[in-house]
């Protein structure tokens, strides 16, 4: 799924090729809004809050999207084959000088943008956003204090914005077990802010990079190397499916560098090679395509 430092660029983009700019065409290719039209409305601004996208127009409309496991934003010059296909899309805004295609579009709704507040309001403090509040943050992870880390972290109520990777990344980087119980995590506030710190340094490269390292395959410390050795101590990567909310997501770690509570019945020898995200995403009955947005305005 893409995390929010993905999605927040994405905004960025879209708002450079779309800000006042007016709306020429639009088609909603949903069922619910199959016949709305924001012709002739000018886009006001692209922002990011959380996961969550919000295209607000000049007319007080937001159009609200999330990429969920592999939507995706395009975009175009006029005439410009698209590189996805059209089945796939789920809205199309067409302006003179750029066309923008949302496709495989998680959540793709209108709404007044003064009702914003229904579908992003119960969103906790945005890692990138300018709401961010690193106290309130830590509070809200800390109000369940047994739940594990590794949970919390994803729990978008609490702090807007980290996904699974992130989550992996950060509790290596820390030498925190992702098992461990909230309220026995040693500095909680130094661990969010070292988060918010790497995200904003990836936000505009478009990609994630957590190891300094860009080259294939050296990018992460922990995320999608179950089996491999840890670039620190030697020992093999561990993976394990984690509850998070109500689905379970899969976790990375390694026992080593960060001791304290693993899942029940987990030994090093049950861990296996990672089988990358392609084999992952299968196995949950889809294939993993690239989210985010991929052209940036020239």
């Amino acid at each position: 799924m893409p995390e929010g430092d993905t999605v927040h660029l994405t905004a960025a983009r879209l708002h450079s090729a779309l800000v006042g700019r007016t709306l020429v065409s639009t088609d909603f290719r949903v069922p619910r809004f199959a016949n709305a039209d924001l012709t002739g409305q000018r886009v006001r601004e692209v922002i990011a809050r959380g996961k969550h996208l919000l295209l607000r127009t000049e007319a007080g409309m937001t159009l609200h999207s999330h990429l969920k496991m592999e939507g995706a934003w395009h975009l175009y010059r006029p005439g410009q084959r698209w590189r996805g296909p059209a089945f796939e899309a789920r809205v199309v805004l067409v302006t003179e000088p750029w066309t923008a295609v949302g496709f495989r579009l998680g959540i793709c709704e209108l709404l007044a943008t003064d009702r914003e507040h229904e579908v992003v309001g119960h969103l906790g403090p945005d890692v990138l956003g300018p709401d961010w509040d690193l106290e309130e943050a830590a509070r809200r992870l800390r109000a369940d204090a047994e739940r594990p880390i590794g949970a919390a972290l994803l729990d978008q109520r609490a702090i807007a914005g980290p996904g699974n990777s992130w989550k992996n990344e950060i509790c290596f980087l820390r030498g925190v077990s992702p098992w461990t119980p909230v309220g026995e995590v040693v500095d909680l506030e130094a661990m969010l802010g070292l988060l918010k710190r790497m995200m904003e340094v990836n936000r505009m490269i478009g990609h994630q990079v957590t190891t300094g390292d860009t080259r294939r395959g050296r990018t992460h410390w922990v995320a999608d190397r179950a089996g491999e050795p840890c670039r620190r101590c030697g020992a093999p990567i561990q993976r394990a499916f984690q509850a998070a909310g109500a689905s379970e997501r899969v976790t990375y770690w390694c026992p080593t560098c960060q001791p304290g509570p693993a899942p029940v019945g987990h030994t090093a020898a049950s861990a296996r090679p990672s089988p990358g995200r392609k084999a992952e995403a299968a196995a949950r009955g889809g294939t993993r395509r690239r989210a985010g947005v991929s052209t940036e305005p020239r």
